[in-house]
């Protein structure tokens, strides 16, 4: 049983690590720089943790651009205003980033005029269906030899989806539940002043209000842990954080 727990808390935590650190607040924002040698290698960590439910980059962050863009309205890819239960705003967001991948959507350039990172290479194979069952597969197979009862095998959607599930998570809650510091003009909520199981990124209505500032907690209760990595790196040399714009709250 501890075997299992551990993987599931090391896949759930690096997971969501990356899809924060690198496809939110780089991908989707630029909120630091870093070389190009770094950027392959969070590249391929964030395939590697998501695995089976990999994320292309410039794909999710085209999409989480409109999601600013349009935050709560029709034409909001993902807000939980529109949709009657989270489920069906999986779907439709899956839709809409599937339109991104295969470039058949097309989009008012503001949402792609700052460059995104690309490894099309990684992309293509990350993307194909045996390397998502391949994950798929070893996850299985890890359940298999530590699971210690079948009860345990309910887990495995988790493993299978945990990309989308965090997302879901994340858009589902942080524009539903909790309270609010700032009026954005939407529905964004911070769901939870701790944010560690979510690593951040349930201070939506702090993120919406700053979108460009790497520290999504704002109140001196409020904790975000991804930021503290993020500073860490930035002493190190491994990544440079951007200055951010002083802005009235």
């Amino acid at each position: 049983m501890i075997a299992i727990l551990i993987f599931l808390g090391v896949h759930w935590f690096f997971s969501l690590f990356f899809h924060t650190f690198f496809l939110h607040r780089y991908a989707s924002h630029q909120m630091y720089t870093t070389s190009k040698g770094w950027e392959r290698f969070f590249y391929l960590c964030t395939w590697f943790f998501q695995g089976s439910s990999y994320l292309i980059p410039r794909a999710y962050g085209t999409m989480h651009r409109m999601h600013h863009e349009y935050s709560d309205t029709e034409h909001d890819p993902h807000s939980p205003h529109f949709f009657k239960d989270v489920w069906s705003m999986m779907v439709t967001t899956r839709k809409i980033y599937n339109g991104f991948v295969t470039r058949e959507t097309v989009v008012d350039d503001k949402f792609t005029k700052d460059p995104m990172p690309e490894w099309k290479a990684l992309d293509a194979f990350g993307d194909h269906n045996i390397t998502r069952l391949t994950f798929a597969l070893s996850y299985i197979a890890f359940y298999i030899v530590f699971a210690p009862h079948w009860l345990f095998f309910l887990l495995l959607p988790i493993h299978f989806l945990i990309g989308p599930i965090q997302g879901a998570v994340v858009n589902w809650c942080g524009h539903k539940y909790g309270y609010s510091n700032f009026d954005n003009n939407d529905k964004s909520k911070n769901t939870s002043p701790w944010g560690i199981l979510l690593m951040g990124e349930l201070f939506q209505n702090n993120h919406h209000k700053f979108k460009d500032s790497p520290n999504f907690a704002k109140k001196w209760y409020e904790f975000d842990p991804s930021f503290l990595v993020m500073r860490a790196m930035n002493a190190v040399g491994i990544i440079k954080l951007k200055p951010v714009p002083v802005r009235s709250h």
